[in-house]
């Protein structure tokens, strides 16, 4: 089994920071894509960022410039720094990772973490 926690969330005011982080836990042979998503209330689920094993990364053109996704991967975590927040970033934001449990798999699989309240007050 493969587990993700992140921590991270909370109340911010416009204009500040916070930074999500999260964790893979359990059978791992190897992370691929890791990746960050969130959900607003009566809104769809919005790719925020993405952060492939050697480092490369996008953004979602609404974070762009603000946001920065990292990992590190002995440590089997990503993190996202959010700066310059405002108040339509707030959201449960969810970590994903796409991860092969064996050696022998032949796909990886996409996990998901628990969810993180960010709210941002104007």
């Amino acid at each position: 089994q493969v587990q993700l926690v992140e921590s991270g969330g909370g109340l911010v005011q416009a204009g500040g920071s916070l930074r999500l982080s999260c964790t893979a836990s359990g059978t791992i042979f190897s992370i691929n894509n890791m990746a960050w998503y969130r959900q607003a209330p009566g809104k769809q689920r919005e790719l925020v960022a993405t952060i492939t094993s050697s480092g490369t990364t996008s953004y979602a053109d609404s974070v762009k410039g603000r946001f920065t996704i990292s990992r590190v991967n002995a440590k089997k975590t990503v993190y996202l720094q959010m700066n310059s927040l405002k108040p339509e970033d707030t959201a449960v934001y969810s970590c994903n990772a796409w991860v092969r449990t064996r050696l022998t798999d032949s796909v990886s699989l996409a996990y998901w973490g628990q969810g993180s309240q960010v709210t941002v007050s104007s």
